[in-house]
């Protein structure tokens, strides 16, 4: 299997900080969504961006493969994993074993990080990952980790645990941390599910409500528009007020995950200028310096 540079795939340092990573993620998945981007070749960047966060994001799995890295391998390096895994056990250091029901975020991931954090076994359709390690007592423990989606519609995934396929039936806005009992289908007793949510290229979870950032042109802000947001319950038209500002906040309220009461959408204007492409293009910036003046920032 080929060696991958996880840093260079979200085009950071090693150095960087847990706040690096999530807005190199998500700038990124934004970039190359399969819903948004017409870029050659841009699904399988999507896919790349996410496996590259996966890894980095949780500090367990970061460690076990910046370990590795250590021992300057460079991408496309053949890499041969040991006897029980990269660092001496199962999952390279990390204290279960990571079995991926492949298929949207989170899942399908390549064989190199399947043989680095634990080989998984696919199954069909959308599941996220499950987790398992095994208590003292007879049940068997698992993460589960859903998508925002399923959380907000609720309805069935199918993981692949102990050499057993199984149809997992998720209600309607569970929360992280809950358990699904699964009697009977543990290695000793029962199986018990605890639920994680998956990483979402879109949308953050603050409580119940979730968080989008959503990029607006100067103009846009400046003279106010009605732009198509997306939400976990399909896309909505948002009117953008003139005058807005970077950082300001609009609520789309009922628009997060299910509860009593729902939760909302906060939505977080980020106000980005487009990169100049041609001269009528840089003549309407040199246009706008003109009527602002130099002096814009201190008025």
């Amino acid at each position: 299997m080929q060696f991958k540079d996880y840093y260079e795939t979200l085009g950071l340092e090693p150095s960087a900080g847990e706040a690096e990573i999530k807005t190199a993620y998500r700038r990124l998945a934004r970039k190359y969504h399969p819903d948004v981007s017409k870029e050659a070749g841009a699904e399988d960047k999507f896919k790349a961006v996410n496996e590259a966060y996966e890894a980095l994001r949780d500090p367990a799995k970061r460690a076990a493969y910046d370990q590795l890295r250590a021992r300057g391998y460079r991408p496309g390096d053949e890499v041969q994993p040991p006897p029980g895994g990269f660092g001496g056990g199962p999952g390279g250091g990390v204290d279960f074993e990571e079995i991926f029901a492949g298929g949207g975020a989170g899942g399908g991931f390549s064989d190199f990080f399947e043989n680095l954090f634990g080989r998984g076994r696919s199954a069909g359709g959308f599941a996220g990952n499950a987790r398992t390690a095994q208590p003292p007592r007879g049940d068997t423990r698992a993460k589960l980790a859903i998508s925002l989606e399923m959380v907000y519609e609720g309805g069935s995934v199918r993981i692949s645990v102990n050499n057993k396929t199984l149809d997992v039936r998720v209600p309607k806005g569970i929360r992280p941390g809950q358990l699904i009992r699964l009697a009977g289908q543990g290695t000793h007793g029962d199986l018990l599910l605890e639920i994680e949510y998956a990483a979402h290229p879109q949308f953050e979870v603050d409580g119940r409500n979730v968080i989008h950032v959503l990029p607006l042109a100067p103009w846009e802000a400046a003279l106010g528009a009605t732009i198509s947001v997306p939400t976990l319950g399909g896309p909505v038209e948002l009117k953008i007020p003139s005058g807005s500002e970077a950082g300001r906040k609009l609520r789309l309220r009922g628009r997060g995950l299910p509860g009593t009461p729902a939760g909302d959408q906060i939505v977080e204007l980020e106000v980005l200028a487009p990169r100049p492409e041609n001269d009528a293009q840089r003549e309407a910036y040199q246009t706008m310096r003109e009527a602002f003046g130099e002096d814009w920032r201190r008025a």
